[in-house]
């Protein structure tokens, strides 16, 4: 029962937030999963069929391939079942107090902690040591390290993103502003935001949308790029109340001055604007690529790294001023698989070296296995999304921050007294400075109550 209520109550929490970083929201990839029926994700072990559940439709067709490709070799059926975002953390906390998980899943930031912490996953520990195909070092240490608890591996790394500045060709000639580079500031984002958002008043269009719930995919970037830090590396304290932090705040309090409002992008949500040609920039994970390869206006998109801080001033991106969040799922199994084998030759089989290439090839999403994501800048024919690959040499990462309860400080941040007030609010420079203070408070407090 302590298990039921500890899940109960962090889950809950989960599904209620509007996440990025291959989570839910308008900016994540679980937007386009579809519910499946009640019982979907029970185990079908006595018939030799591995229940396989995943929440993005988008990834679907490629893990499909690769997953037919492992059961032509072992003779064990694989049945995907993609979930949306918020029924998929509903049926799996539901599977996990009834008994009846899904044989292997999707884990992810939010949540791992408290799956492996009430023994619902399986310890991969010995077979790791087993599988010569599987190398830990050779993956992201950050997604590596967020699946262990106790010193046991739970999951292996699926895959890994990063974040680029997406913009409208065509808004921007419309308009006659300079088209984005690499090379420019969050100074020159705001620039040009304000000149089109005056542009194009009469017309509807802004230059810049920003999605506060989406932290990943948008404004922890410039905390960390102003040289402060969410969490600290140790996972004990954040620097966000710091005059750094509060430099980084100030820039996204600018730029959301020239943007659009914060009731329309509640409404209709970043990427629905973007695609309706209203906004000329927003920022966007590599997980949402093919939301936007595959839509109507597509030729006009283009993506360029995210921009730095030119915090000492040179006019050059010098290192630690251009930072890009990165995430990564991982492939967990549940404790209870009746064929834990067959699942874990399956994970092995899409996390080992060649299914990480393989995965990027299809443009599935970029690899857990560090160095093979080369091939997913080829895969989009048409769109350069080499951006998301070249910042990780042209500029530095950092892992999504977390805690132990990620959910409760985050969840805090967008409430009332702390960023709320400043979103609602971005005329007043005070309003920022203050909430800033308040965000301090409230993940010291939060990671001391942990």
């Amino acid at each position: 029962m302590k298990m039921k209520k500890l899940l109960s109550l962090a889950l809950a929490s989960v599904m209620v937030l509007s996440l990025a970083a291959c989570g839910g929201g308008s900016g994540a990839s679980s937007s386009s999963g579809s519910a499946p029926a009640a019982d979907a994700g029970s185990s079908d072990a006595a018939g030799g069929t591995l229940q396989v559940n995943i929440w993005d439709n988008n990834q679907l067709a490629g893990i499909q391939e690769i997953a037919d490709a492992w059961s032509a070799e072992s003779g064990v059926a694989v049945k995907i079942n993609v979930v949306d975002w918020d029924n998929y953390w509903t049926l799996l906390e539901a599977g996990a107090s009834g008994g009846q998980m899904p044989d292997v899943f999707w884990m992810h930031s939010n949540t791992a902690q408290m799956y492996m912490e009430n023994d619902l996953l399986l310890n991969l520990d010995d077979y790791i040591a087993a599988d010569d195909a599987i190398d830990l070092n050779n993956y992201y240490e950050g997604i590596v390290n967020l699946y262990q608890s106790g010193g046991h591996q739970y999951a292996l790394p699926k895959d890994h993103d990063t974040i680029a500045l997406l913009y409208n060709q065509a808004i921007f000639d419309k308009y006659g502003v300079e088209t984005p580079t690499d090379n420019w500031t969050w100074e020159d984002v705001y620039n040009a935001a304000a000149k089109i958002s005056e542009a194009g008043a009469a017309d509807g269009v802004y230059g810049y949308a920003l999605n506060t719930s989406n932290n990943q995919d948008g404004w922890y970037n410039l905390i960390y790029d102003y040289g402060a830090q969410v969490i600290t590396d140790d996972h004990k304290g954040t620097t966000i109340g710091s005059d750094a932090g509060k430099a980084g705040m100030e820039m996204v309090r600018k730029i959301l001055t020239v943007a659009a409002p914060q009731a329309t992008v509640a409404e209709t949500g970043t990427d629905s604007l973007f695609q309706s040609n209203l906004v000329g920039m927003i920022t966007q994970g590599s997980w949402m690529i093919n939301s936007f390869y595959k839509a109507e206006s597509h030729a006009d998109y283009k993506w360029a790294m995210l921009p730095y801080a030119d915090v000492n001033g040179n006019g050059a991106c010098d290192k630690g001023e251009r930072y890009s969040a990165y995430n990564g799922l991982g492939w967990a199994i549940s404790a209870n698989c009746a064929m834990p084998d067959q699942a874990y030759s399956l994970i092995s089989y899409f996390c080992n070296e060649a299914g990480q290439k393989k995965q990027a090839e299809l443009g599935v999403t970029m690899a857990g296995y560090k160095g093979v994501s080369e091939e997913f800048s080829n895969a989009f024919e048409g769109m350069d999304v080499s951006a998301f690959v070249r910042i990780e040499e042209e500029g530095d990462l950092f892992f999504r921050p977390y805690t132990r309860n990620t959910t409760v400080w985050e969840d805090a941040l967008q409430q009332q007294g702390a960023f709320l007030d400043a979103w609602q609010n971005p005329s007043d420079p005070a309003v920022m400075a203050t909430a800033c203070d308040n965000a301090q408070k409230i993940i010291e407090e939060a990671i001391a109550n942990e």
